[in-house]
């Protein structure tokens, strides 16, 4: 399969874009250029997906989508889904199950030795909640700091930090910053335990 390739600058641009935290507008140039990359992502999680393959190949492919150099220590059981893939940065000694969700347009960060258990879910946008509006997507970083523990079915949300060593519990809906060394749990996620 061929590929979409990266515009290098194009992709300085717009995580620079997104670092500002501006919001992207419905029609902008940085959402045409999120959709065209989600078209990328989608060739990429179609090879990854759709059978078996050793560790190595998947590692090879996660880190192509990724467009940053293979870190050994990965492993990813498929399937695995992302609409961008170039947002997401991966520390080592990383394991991710299968079925997971990733929307990193507004950056995904996972420390070192992070578990992510079967059909997690890391969403970085909200759109506006402005019905004339709800084209606009308001991108906010997750990032995971190491050692973190996430339980099966977990969704962490947008502007989400959650600190090093922490466990957030299975089906856990994660909405606001978890600190280091606590389980969280429930819908929403509280604070059930300091380790």
């Amino acid at each position: 399969m061929d590929f979409i390739k990266v515009n290098r600058e194009q992709l300085r641009e717009y995580l620079a874009y997104i670092k500002s935290g501006a919001t992207i507008f419905g029609g902008s140039e940085q959402h045409k250029f999120m959709h065209l990359m989600s078209e990328r992502a989608r060739q990429y999680t179609f090879v990854i997906n759709r059978e078996y393959l050793p560790q190595e190949r998947l590692r090879k492919l996660f880190f192509e989508l990724l467009n940053k150099p293979e870190e050994p220590s990965f492993r990813l059981f498929p399937p695995f889904y992302t609409d961008f893939g170039l947002n997401i940065n991966i520390g080592k000694d990383v394991f991710i199950n299968e079925g997971c969700c990733f929307q990193d347009q507004g950056g995904i960060t996972i420390g070192d030795g992070c578990l992510i258990g079967q059909q997690v879910v890391l969403a970085t946008l909200n759109h506006s909640l402005d019905p004339a509006r709800r084209a606009d997507m308001l991108p906010a970083p997750i990032t995971l700091g190491k050692n973190v523990w996430v339980g099966a079915h977990a969704t962490i949300l947008a502007g989400v930090t959650v600190g090093d060593g922490s466990v957030i519990a299975a089906g856990a809906v994660v909405t606001k910053d978890v600190p280091a060394g606590c389980v969280a749990g429930g819908v929403p996620a509280k604070i059930i335990k300091r380790l």
